[in-house]
């Protein structure tokens, strides 16, 4: 618009307010000029430091959950404590809160992010079906709509846990004219005269076994909802349920030990010692069965086994009488079960590829070895072959494997186990056997 096109009214006044306000217009164009361009600078500032919070995360979770050997012998310690975890969420749950305070405002199409593949909810979970139909406005009135479509989406929903008082009635009848009373009997519990259900001591023993929620804590969340329950009448409530379930857990772990093979490891377990106050170390055992990467259809069990100690005995113990095969980390106190150690009456061990690549990554992270980078990759091609033929029969995975055998003891050698010879000098020397 040129200034011969503007109509100039011919009051003074008038023109003066019209200039005055096309002076305000243009400050407060300047003014959102700057607040744009301050704007964008808060903006460039926080993707600067999302992305160096990201690539914290991203080295903390490799070091945290990427396999152990990989973890070996770097600055970050591999074993890191819950607080330590608790302050990386709090940096996820940081950038998070950046990203939401930088998208406000912007263009909801432009702040879109791109959509992402998803693995899908599993198939069991409950569906709930919400049809949104579009607003009738005024001019649909009389038209028919024709469905040629629709989008779907689906959303991870929760229904939290709540209390309810299960009121047991049990009528008792007579006769007219006879003598006597009729009542159904009591339906037995495992707290008898007491006021949890069955479903109640399993929520407790889950959050607490499972879940690792202690009993002072889930006292607090009953009393949120104003229900009381000591965390002393809990203590004893799981006293009773772990007596119930022990002959379920003698049976699991009888059938375990009927299998061809076992998975066995054991881990500590701070243990508060009574009186004391303080904490001392325990272990847990656990022993595992599971043939379904070997093709088999049995279902997959573990056992586990609390003791004070980790040595020998415990395993001996445990695992008396078994003559399969044991899968094992090398632990030298498996030996105390070993063949060489009982004749034919003991179990024949075999150790674990994934502690033994740890050394060949250790040499070949520092770039010291080019016969540890070319085991690891040897290692690589051959979990890729376990990976597609996990869960088939073994006759299938000797085949898919090349099918090596051992000339000592016929059993199978893998790729990476004639490329890479150092590897069974390493276990010959755990093992006192050349072969695996």
């Amino acid at each position: 618009m040129t200034p011969a096109d503007l109509e100039l009214p011919d009051d003074v006044d008038a023109l003066k307010a019209m200039i005055m306000a096309m002076a305000a217009k243009a400050a407060r164009a300047d003014v959102l000029e700057d607040e744009v361009a301050d704007l964008k600078a808060r903006n460039a500032d926080a993707d600067e430091q999302i992305a160096k919070l990201k690539l914290i995360l991203k080295a903390f979770n490799r070091y945290r959950y990427g396999r152990r050997s990989e973890r070996q012998g770097t600055s970050i310690e591999a074993d890191l404590d819950e607080q330590g975890a608790f302050v990386f969420e709090e940096i996820d749950t940081g950038i998070a809160a950046i990203e939401a305070l930088v998208s406000k405002g912007r263009n909801p199409v432009a702040a879109k992010r791109a959509p992402r593949p998803r693995k899908g909810f599993p198939p069991h979970l409950e569906r709930v079906h919400e049809v949104i139909e579009p607003d009738e406005l005024p001019e649909h009135a009389g038209k028919q709509k024709v469905l040629i479509g629709e989008d779907t989406s689906e959303r991870l929903d929760v229904i939290p846990p709540k209390f309810r008082v299960i009121v047991t009635h049990r009528p008792k009848y007579a006769f007219k004219n006879e003598d006597g009373v009729i009542q159904a009997s009591a339906p037995a519990h495992i707290v008898e005269s007491g006021i949890p259900t069955e479903a109640l001591l399993a929520y407790i023993a889950v959050s607490k076994y499972g879940d690792g929620l202690p009993l002072y804590r889930q006292e607090a969340i009953f009393l949120r909802d104003h229900v009381e329950v000591d965390r002393g009448i809990m203590a004893r409530w799981m006293g009773k349920l772990g007596f119930e379930l022990e002959i379920l857990a003698d049976y699991t772990f009888s059938q375990i030990k009927r299998g061809e093979r076992i998975f066995a490891d054991e881990t500590t377990l701070p243990t508060l010692v009574p009186g004391s106050g303080s904490a001392k170390t325990a272990y847990l055992w656990a022993y595992a069965r599971d043939d379904r990467p070997f093709g088999g259809s049995g279902p997959p069990m573990v056992a586990y086994r609390f003791e004070d100690s980790r040595s020998g005995d415990c395993v001996a113990r445990h695992l008396e009488g078994y003559r399969g095969i044991l899968q094992i980390d090398g632990y030298t106190a498996y030996n105390r079960v070993a063949r060489p150690e009982r004749g034919n009456d003991g179990a024949l061990l075999a150790e674990c590829w994934a502690h033994g690549r740890r050394r060949f990554y250790e040499l070949h992270a520092n770039d010291s070895s080019k016969v540890a980078t070319a085991t690891i990759e040897k290692m690589g091609a051959l979990w890729s072959i376990e990976e597609k033929v996990r869960g088939q029969s073994p006759d299938v995975r000797v085949a898919a494997r090349g099918g090596l055998r051992c000339s000592r003891c016929r059993s199978l050698q893998t790729l990476a186990g004639h490329a890479a010879p150092h590897l069974w000098k390493i276990k010959a020397r755990r093992s006192n056997s050349l072969c695996p």
